[in-house]
């Protein structure tokens, strides 16, 4: 009774935030119950700005916390879901959030390493280059001058996290209770695909396992990089690694400005991919543009590397055979690769599924 009062409460705070913000229309998206929109709007005056409603929405989750940034950054990548002008607003929660104060980066790594800064690197740049939910990073110089980026975990966002994911797990209980066809959208699953992530995230020893495996997977393929690991100055909650220099792969101005080649890149990108999946069946997972740059020789390199897929040879080759359905049109064998792998129920029409791969697949072609 406790916990379900405590979180009543926090829905009418995340609500109140959400209509300050004037960015409610996620929830009216939902088809809720009527009560429930109308508790929703009397929580505070909706404040009208002249802002486009994704940076509203934006704005407002930033304001919810790190768990609700995440799912923003999610969104962010499925302009399928929520329309291109809403996911490029989301973009901004991608790396561009205020920084925490450089003396709790400090203390964090001091802890972490049980040594002091100075006699980890010879400088640290109080000045973060870049901050995201999660972590913040921070470049330095090792005593031997190696060029290095620190990552750091934010102060007690474990316990933050630990916080969100137990109330997401009961939100979508109660989702499932108020909206009974909710159910197919296994809400509750998803929440325990984010706290599994979660967790490799929070470990920084992690990252820098994937990053290793990755580079290792691409140690004579110099198209595709991966900064190495300094080890001796890794653990949970700090992560150092080489530091590299490029030009932001979304930034198509400054590319062409630097004399880079479009089609290179592209086909660089694509490749690398392709063999992480397909040869290897270990990928990273969370490609969006701010994970990725161009070195001179349009090479990409990447970062972060928290969020990693595996496959299996079995689901490589159903993957594959989908890929290759879609590219040349044959929609029946598209469909037909989707029953093959068990990802649509065997009672359900070969046909009528066909039709709708083809929808899908001929606005993109």
């Amino acid at each position: 009774m406790l916990r379900t009062g405590r979180n009543a409460w926090r829905v009418i705070s995340l609500a109140r935030t959400l209509a300050r913000h004037d960015a409610l229309f996620p929830l009216e998206r939902l088809d809720l119950p009527r009560w429930t929109m109308w508790t929703s709007e009397r929580l505070a005056r909706r404040r009208r700005t002249n802002l486009r409603s994704g940076q509203r929405l934006a704005a407002a989750l930033q304001q919810m916390g790190p768990s609700f940034i995440k799912f923003g950054q999610s969104l962010s990548t499925r302009p399928d879901l929520v329309g291109e002008v809403i996911a490029e607003d989301l973009g901004q929660l991608r790396d561009r959030l205020p920084p925490f104060a450089a003396r709790h980066a400090r203390d964090t790594i001091e802890s972490a390493l049980e040594q002091p800064i100075a006699a980890l690197f010879k400088s640290f740049d109080n000045h973060a280059t870049a901050a995201a939910s999660i972590a913040q990073v921070h470049a330095a110089t090792t005593a031997d001058g190696r060029e290095v980026m620190v990552k750091v975990l934010r102060p007690d966002i474990e316990d933050r996290f630990r916080s969100d994911i137990d109330f997401f797990a009961w939100l979508a209980y109660l989702l499932e209770r108020l909206q009974p066809d909710f159910k197919r959208l296994r809400a509750r699953d998803v929440v325990n695909i984010f706290a599994s992530t979660v967790a490799i995230e929070t470990d920084l020893r992690l990252e820098g396992a994937a990053a290793a495996e990755l580079a290792e997977n691409f140690a004579q393929d110099r198209t595709f990089q991966v900064p190495e690991v300094d080890w001796d100055r890794t653990e949970r909650q700090v992560l150092t690694a080489a530091r590299i220099y490029g030009i932001p792969i979304e930034d198509r101005e400054a590319l062409i400005a630097g004399g880079r080649d479009p089609e290179a890149i592209v086909h660089n990108l694509l490749r690398a991919f392709f063999n992480q999946v397909f040869r290897d069946g270990f990928f990273h997972a969370d490609l969006h543009p701010g994970n990725l740059f161009v070195d001179a020789d349009d090479n990409i390199v990447a970062v972060d590397f928290g969020i990693m897929g595996r496959l299996d040879k079995t689901n490589r080759r159903f993957v594959a055979e989908l890929l290759l359905a879609f590219l040349v049109g044959d929609y029946r064998r598209a469909a037909e690769v989707h029953y093959e792998a068990g990802y649509v129920p065997q009672n359900q029409s070969v046909e009528v599924f066909a039709q709708a791969c083809r929808s899908i697949g001929e606005p993109v072609l």
